[in-house]
């Protein structure tokens, strides 16, 4: 290989890298590290950057490298690369999460090229939706984005249904606030926007902030503004898949990603409401309202967003790359 293809080939990884880690994660932990080699990316799993109480198994933990991932073939395909993605190639218990070879012959997979464009654009919004509902078509694509990635979106499309989500996530806001390690480790992700990951804080307020949330619960409080947030949310969907496991999970996360960016792509935001899934006792009382077979993953509100928010601050790529 010539010096100038090889400059070419070095740029191209590192924009589909700047691609990846526009990725959402729990608490913007942003918890991949991308090892770049001869012929391929290994994506790897920061347990550094774990959730132990919140996410004791690292199951958001990997949805959210799955998202990284997702957002990687976009980048690709945009890049008329093709890939070959192996899922766990290591086991289930290190921490190589996907084995992926880049080569620039082959045929790009339709679908995936044309959402390049939402992978900046779209934001996790939790602010107020627009009143304007979500069109029956629009919910079907958002639908069949999940199902293209072999995991299934349920909508929770009449009032009893959302209200009982509703008032799971009140009373998983109630035990997760109830827990005082909980509290310490979200105080501890609470950062100023300068540091690049975590729930961005002003600079100003951040110690009163972290010492209230460290100190009180307040989970009566903030359960009853996510009850209503859920029952008033313009479209709430449970994403989920057939199996319960690591490598369902990295499907969950490419499965999530591909439905924000086709939403995004119809002018729609999206905001987790976790809780019914992180609070072991309620994941199955929502699998048990869903009624139908397999495993929640996700709880999400979607819809039109007025506003435009500033994307999430994202730590350098020298911090999450590494080269054999």
């Amino acid at each position: 290989m010539d010096q100038t293809r090889s400059s070419a080939t070095s740029d191209m990884v590192m924009a589909l890298l700047q691609a990846a880690v526009q990725a959402p994660s729990s608490h913007n932990t942003q918890p991949w590290v991308f090892l770049v080699r001869e012929g391929g990316i290994d994506l790897l799993a920061d347990r550094t950057r774990a959730l132990p109480v919140n996410d004791p198994d690292d199951r958001e933990l990997i949805i959210s490298c799955g998202c990284a991932l997702f957002n990687l073939r976009v980048a690709a395909a945009r890049a008329a690369l093709t890939l070959d993605v192996h899922l766990m190639p290591g086991g289930y218990h290190g921490d190589q999460l996907a084995a992926v070879e880049l080569s620039a012959s082959g045929t790009v997979p339709p679908g995936l090229a044309e959402l390049a464009d939402a992978v900046s654009r779209r934001r996790t919004f939790r602010r107020t939706f627009s009143d304007r509902p979500v069109a029956v078509q629009d919910v079907a694509a958002l639908v069949n984005a999940a199902c293209q990635e072999q995991a299934w979106l349920e909508p929770l499309d009449t009032a009893d249904t959302r209200h009982a989500a509703a008032d799971l996530v009140a009373e998983g806001d109630a035990s997760q606030w109830a827990n005082p390690s909980w509290r310490r480790e979200l105080a501890a992700w609470m950062h100023p926007r300068r540091g690049g990951d975590g729930l961005t804080v002003p600079g100003l307020t951040l110690p009163l902030a972290q010492g209230v949330v460290r100190t009180f619960d307040i989970g009566l409080g903030v359960g009853a503004k996510d009850r209503q947030i859920a029952s008033a949310s313009p479209l709430l969907v449970a994403l989920g898949t057939e199996a319960d496991g690591p490598e369902q999970w990295l499907v969950a996360g490419q499965a999530l990603q591909r439905m924000l960016l086709v939403a995004c792509g119809l002018g729609l935001q999206a905001s987790f409401l976790n809780q019914p899934v992180q609070v072991p006792a309620l994941r199955f009382k929502l699998q048990h309202l869903l009624g139908r077979p397999g495993y929640p993953q996700l709880l999400l509100r979607l819809g039109h967003a007025d506003d435009q928010l500033p994307a999430s601050p994202r730590r350098p790529l020298a911090d999450v790359v590494e080269h054999a």
